[in-house]
């Protein structure tokens, strides 16, 4: 049984945590170049809303627009996890996430907002957006930034003897964008297209083989796309640690060990 003052203490520890990790997040806010992380939620805002159009569908494949855009996301991950650390790049993600759903709640506020300037019907269905496609994409990138994350730092340590060398850097990123861009799409694919669409769309929906099909295909699709600017990454983790970019972070992340 827990006495008054074990609970205080256990309060206190819960406040102090809470307070730490605000630091945390302030300062690497702080550190991450700005240029990395406009672009990761420009792309996680924009992937959230190509989303709603499904461009291709036949028997057994679908892709929506968000294929798009994705790999940028995928490729400011590898770069911030190669450089900050996985847990780093899982705060970005969130705070990425944040900002996306703050965009939907100022989109779907304009949708609602009454005008008798002009007809915007057509408008209003595009920014008030479809709150299961929000809910399916949120979950997704949540559940595929962690394990891209999580994936990509700990083939990092395979790599101890020569960890800054492009083989090292193309092995981290190639693996966990193909195996975090296959669960982003399937989970987002079950939850939009699988759940819900046969509810609220008139009986429209993808079957699981497209489900899966879409996945690998996307995954195929944005791996290649993550080939091609890998060398980009790649320099930029290189410039980012010849400048000591993010230095304070780092020291922080150290003094932890």
């Amino acid at each position: 049984m827990n006495t008054p003052n074990a609970t205080w203490n256990e309060n206190a520890l819960a406040c102090r945590g809470i307070k730490q990790k605000r630091e945390e997040i302030a300062l690497l806010l702080r550190c991450v170049p700005a240029t990395a992380v406009s672009l990761f939620v420009v792309s996680v805002v924009c992937m959230n809303w190509l989303a709603n159009k499904t461009i291709v569908q036949t028997s057994w494949i679908a892709l929506d627009g968000g294929i798009l855009i994705s790999w940028l996301s995928f490729l400011c991950m590898d770069i911030i996890t190669k450089h900050f650390g996985a847990r780093a790049s899982n705060m970005i993600a969130l705070f990425a996430t944040a900002v996306n759903l703050l965009v939907s709640l100022v989109f779907y506020i304009a949708s609602v907002i009454p005008s008798s300037a002009d007809d915007y019907t057509a408008l209003n269905e595009i920014l008030g957006g479809t709150w299961f496609i929000l809910l399916g994409s949120t979950v997704a990138f949540l559940v595929s930034a962690a394990v891209n994350n999580g994936l990509n730092g700990s083939i990092g340590r395979i790599f101890r003897q020569n960890p800054d060398s492009k083989v090292a850097y193309a092995a981290r990123s190639y693996i966990s964008t193909f195996v975090g861009q296959f669960v982003d799409n399937f989970i987002f694919a079950v939850i939009v297209f699988v759940i819900f669409a046969p509810i609220f769309w008139d009986g429209f929906h993808w079957t699981l083989l497209q489900c899966s099909t879409c996945a690998l295909t996307g995954a195929v699709a944005e791996l290649i796309m993550e080939v091609i600017f890998s060398p980009l990454g790649y320099k930029t983790v290189m410039r980012w640690k010849k400048q000591q970019v993010g230095k304070d972070y780092l020291a922080y992340i150290q003094g932890e060990e």
